[in-house]
């Protein structure tokens, strides 16, 4: 069972490379939580590399700019990756069967701040499902949107066994304190219609060789994944062979009985981690030095 632990301080002298989590681990959509800043700082200031992998649906440069914007400057860490980069570089270059075989016609379902995840890909936006040769999913249209929104169109893509590019497979995110489903949720109940769909982002492996990249990591052993979710942020690091730390703060706070600056039960959290088959190697309550 992992270790519980008060501070990221009990564990930072084991690693010289972190990969760190986003939203609900550094902000919450609107400002970084207390303690992120110095957190950083103190990482900085002893030597270690640090990448922020976020399941963002945008490509990477434009995440740094609004990781900027929200109050953590980019001095603080030394590499971006982001899903959507990861999606936007596969339509790109469309080097495997799934997507040199989508065509060229796309229907968005994603909200205006994501449009440039359409920019310099010699796509023609479509208004009807009926005119589109595939998908790109950045997520609900809106913050109050539920999945129900979306199953007729999706039964009608379906239909005409559409593809679906998934460039966040985050089921839900922890904005300003409350939860709302992301792209995956959509991707989820698109696939449960027995519709095709491209994952891209958290927990997949490609996601992770691109920080081992751009971080110069050699020895996997001395790289520590830190996130709020078993399913991606957990099982990605799992599925790559590094150590991982569970924020419980994030989107299980509820679920973990975890209340500002408390411990998280660990009677609650062990079920969880036993029900999920992914293995966190470190409980932190919130990302705090």
């Amino acid at each position: 069972m992992p270790d519980f632990i008060a501070g990221f301080r009990a564990v930072a002298d084991r690693y010289d490379f972190f990969i760190l989590d986003l939203w609900g681990v550094l902000h919450d959509g609107t400002a970084p939580f207390p303690g992120v800043l110095d957190a950083l700082e103190r990482l900085n200031a002893a030597g270690k590399r640090i990448a922020i992998l976020s399941n963002a649906p945008r490509r990477a440069e434009a995440v740094a700019e609004r990781v900027a914007e929200i109050g953590i400057p980019r001095r603080l860490y030394h590499a971006l990756v982001s899903s959507g980069e990861e999606a936007w570089q596969r339509l790109h270059r469309r080097d495997d069967p799934f997507h040199a075989a989508l065509g060229r016609k796309v229907f968005h379902i994603g909200p205006p701040r994501d449009n440039g995840m359409l920019d310099g890909l010699d796509l023609e936006k479509v208004d009807r499902i009926a005119d589109a040769d595939f998908i790109l999913n950045t997520g609900p249209w809106g913050w109050e949107e539920t999945p129900e929104n979306y199953e007729k169109r999706l039964a009608e893509a379906k239909a005409r066994d559409l593809p679906m590019v998934c460039a966040n497979p985050d089921l839900v995110v922890m904005h300003q304190n409350r939860l709302m489903i992301c792209a995956g949720t959509l991707a989820d109940l698109y696939e449960r219609m027995g519709g095709r769909v491209a994952w891209h982002g958290k927990p997949h492996r490609a996601v992770y060789e691109r920080c081992f990249a751009a971080l110069g990591v050699e020895d996997p052993r001395r790289v520590l994944a830190v996130g709020d979710s078993l399913r991606t942020d957990i099982a990605g690091a799992n599925n790559v062979g590094i150590d991982a730390l569970l924020v419980a703060g994030g989107i299980h706070s509820e679920e973990f009985g975890v209340r500002e600056g408390e411990i998280p039960d660990r009677s609650r959290v062990r079920l969880a981690v036993d029900s999920s088959g992914h293995r966190p190697s470190y409980v932190l309550p919130h990302f705090v030095w």
